[in-house]
């Protein structure tokens, strides 16, 4: 390790060597520079993007030391900056016949590779690069370039393996966290995104993203309250860090924490700058606290940062409908349709509004809409069929129900719903056998029944199967 004066003395020297070098490119001649000083200057160059004088510097080191590979993969490393991808392989490959286990060759080939979107050929050389670097120190960082070719692979399983190994190395790199992470999300594996977290938490306590990144994973579960509880040690540790004051506003609105909420979004607001998003969700608490006054002020902040995000319009269009104006809030609420129109959860909300003005075709299409894009919506297919109740004979909703899978696809709530419709119809005993296959399921599920018909929980035959 250079101490302070060391330090001033190599910057001295650095300084010094560029500008001899920058006027030895405008015509002044140079002479002799050592092979270390070289390096340095050539290393400058390519730290600070600039590849043509890195390249013109290998060049001329190249003159002065025409046997010294690593000029050789310097200017590889430059020329493949530049674009010269083939030229800087063919270099690469001349120092290879000699240099058998050169660490920085290694990682030029591989970043080449990379850059021509050879990824199993990048990994294989960051593989020997690893291989040959003894320092532990900078194995890490070469396993986090690995493990984005994986990733480039969709290869999500080899990834997370290899970036097991770039935080064993060097647990704090957060670069690995983060792209551990991403991994996890993209398989849906949150269970194990959990365990991994816990785990290098036992070893590194203080690490702030770490509890950011297991609160998301919490989140991803729907776990809100060990998320709040994770974003919480995150703030204990950095508070800060913004990203953690978004999410956890997030969990506090599943929370129906509304004052919390707001808090945080604000706090995220003060370290980040203004976010339409946040402002948007303020809004959204508010309008949850019946506030309506503020929820559209703030979902007027989010449109003046954002005039086109969907979610501000959708906010403004429930306010307009809350405050008794639902053809003013249809004509808001479909303006966000037309900004996302791949958005499930706004025709749900259009479609109750048209269901509110008793426009049950167009609130009976909407529906239809938002489920098959989206067939999972609990409540929007229960909506949907409290609509069909209201419009159609009890048998033809008891006919939607039983092909609605192959209509639109899985719905979790869609045998309970079918409960019901068979006790409406008088096909008691299949809906009482049926429901005892619910609660063998998921008892809270099964209990979501008496939310749909309260008449239901009082008949002694379904409370003696939720009892059972």
């Amino acid at each position: 390790m250079f101490d302070s004066n060391d330090e001033e003395f190599f910057d001295e020297n650095l300084r010094e060597d560029i500008s001899k070098f920058e006027k030895y490119l405008n015509g002044d001649s140079l002479g002799f520079m050592d092979s270390d000083r070289l390096e340095f200057l050539i290393d400058h160059y390519l730290m600070n993007s600039q590849y043509t004088k890195a390249n013109l510097a290998a060049d001329f080191a190249l003159t002065q030391f025409p046997y010294n590979a690593n000029f050789t993969v310097k200017k590889a490393q430059a020329i493949s900056a530049l674009g010269q991808l083939k030229e800087a392989l063919n270099l690469i490959s001349s120092v290879e016949k000699t240099e058998f286990d050169m660490p920085e060759l290694f990682l030029t080939k591989a970043s080449i590779f990379s850059q021509l979107r050879d990824h199993k050929q990048a990994i294989k050389y960051f593989q020997e690069a690893i291989r040959v670097t003894e320092e532990q120190d900078d194995r890490d960082e070469i396993f986090l370039d690995l493990a984005m070719e994986y990733q480039a692979l969709r290869d999500f399983k080899g990834a997370i393996t290899v970036l097991k190994e770039a935080i064993r190395v060097n647990p704090s790199n957060e670069g690995a966290i983060y792209e551990i992470a991403f991994c996890y999300d993209q398989l849906g594996d949150f269970a194990n995104a959990i365990k991994c977290y816990l785990d290098f938490i036992d070893e590194n306590p203080y690490s702030f993203t770490a509890w950011y990144n297991l609160g998301n994973a919490y989140s991803k579960l729907d776990d809100y309250d060990k998320a709040i509880e994770a974003y919480d040690y995150c703030i204990v540790i950095n508070d800060e860090f913004g990203p953690v004051y978004f999410n956890l506003g997030n969990a506090y609105m599943e929370k129906d924490r509304f004052g919390d909420a707001i808090e945080s979004f604000h706090k995220c607001i003060e370290l980040e700058g203004n976010d339409p998003m946040a402002y948007c969700y303020i809004g959204e608490a508010y309008e949850q606290l019946g506030d309506l006054l503020q929820a559209e002020n703030y979902y007027r902040k989010s449109l003046d940062l954002a005039p086109l995000l969907p979610d501000a319009w959708l906010g403004m269009g429930i306010v307009e409908d809350l405050k008794g104006d639902t053809l003013a809030g249809i004509t808001l609420i479909e303006k966000a349709s037309e900004l996302d129109p791949n958005n499930a959860g706004i025709y749900h909300v259009l479609a109750g509004a048209y269901e509110k003005i008793e426009n049950y075709e167009k609130a009976f299409d909407l529906y239809d809409t938002a489920l098959s894009i989206d067939s999972t919506d609990e409540d929007c297919l229960k909506g949907f069929v409290e609509l069909l109740n209201k419009t159609e004979t009890r048998i033809n909703v008891l006919g939607f129900l039983e092909t609605f899978t192959i209509e639109y696809g899985v719905n979790d709530i869609l045998d309970v719903l079918m409960v019901n419709q068979l006790w409406l119809v008088d096909r008691k005993s299949e809906a009482l056998t049926l429901f005892g296959k619910c609660v063998e399921k998921d008892r809270e599920k099964a209990k979501e029944l008496f939310e749909i018909n309260k008449e239901l929980s009082t008949i002694s035959e379904f409370l003696y199967l939720i009892e059972k």
